[in-house]
């Protein structure tokens, strides 16, 4: 048996919605300790990684390993039907072929229920060992999100360069060109919410090249957090980090593009 109730269906609204962009359908991983998802997209360029722990809910419950194969699309359709402010509670019998969902308003006085088939899904596990990375960045996530939009209108790709004197992301097309340049401890001021410091730890110089639709696709899970965190080494995967409060955690590990690629 399995059993998870959330204080609010808004965060796994806001969870599923990044994911559902890269990623048809997943396995969610549920043990006595939490869930996890381990997704690659299609064309193996991005792998999205959630972590959430068992304590992050009240009650969890969860007798034996399960892997529950979702289509994304589809639960993603049945949360919207949830107010954001709504007790949701997923569960699922050891052998079960559906995915109950109840959606309970705060007053009581509203209950939804709803059942998600599940998918026989084959999934091979990536293993993503601990890496220390040359460059490890934390920024306003809606700062970044906005740095990505704009530079969409002038290219594919940006280049994302950290040197002693900051963090720039740039981007250049048929159109022109442009550049986004941020120094240490710089404040993202965020009006309702005081400022945001950026903070660069790096190692090494590092300079990567990454899809901006991609880029996009990502900062969907913007809502999710305030900051970001980016850890980057040259050649290697960059990994952009969505802390989920104090339940776990959204991280997606998108690939560089070679030199030559579009």
């Amino acid at each position: 048996m399995f059993e998870a109730r959330l204080p609010q269906a808004a965060t796994l609204k806001r969870i599923i919605d990044p994911i559902k962009e890269l990623v048809n359908d997943a396995n969610l991983d549920c043990n006595d300790s939490g869930i996890s998802m381990q997704a690659m997209d299609g064309s193996h360029i991005a792998m999205s990684s959630l972590q959430l722990r068992a304590d992050g809910f009240d009650p969890y419950r969860c007798d034996r390993n399960l892997s529950l194969g979702i289509n994304l699309t589809s639960f993603s359709k049945i949360l919207k039907c949830a107010g954001n402010d709504d007790v949701i509670t997923m569960k699922a019998d050891d052998d079960a072929d559906i995915l109950s969902l109840m959606f309970e308003g705060k007053n009581g006085e509203r209950v939804s229920q709803f059942d998600l088939k599940l998918l026989d899904i084959d999934s091979e596990h990536v293993s993503v060992p601990e890496q220390d990375y040359d460059c490890d960045i934390k920024i306003s996530s809606a700062e970044f999100a906005k740095i990505c939009r704009d530079l969409s209108g002038l290219g594919q790709s940006m280049v994302i360069d950290v040197t002693k004197e900051g963090v720039r992301f740039s981007a250049g097309g048929e159109i022109g060109n442009g550049s986004v340049m941020i120094k240490q401890g710089a404040a993202s001021i965020d009006d309702e919410k005081g400022a945001i410091y950026t903070r660069i730890n790096m190692r090494e110089p590092v300079s990567v090249t990454l899809s901006l639709k991609f880029l996009n696709n990502i900062t969907k899970a913007t809502p999710l957090s305030e900051t970001l965190e980016i850890h980057m080494t040259d050649d290697l995967p960059v990994l952009f980090q969505y802390n989920i409060g104090e339940i776990g955690h959204l991280g997606f590990y998108l690939a560089p593009q070679i030199p030559d690629e579009e």
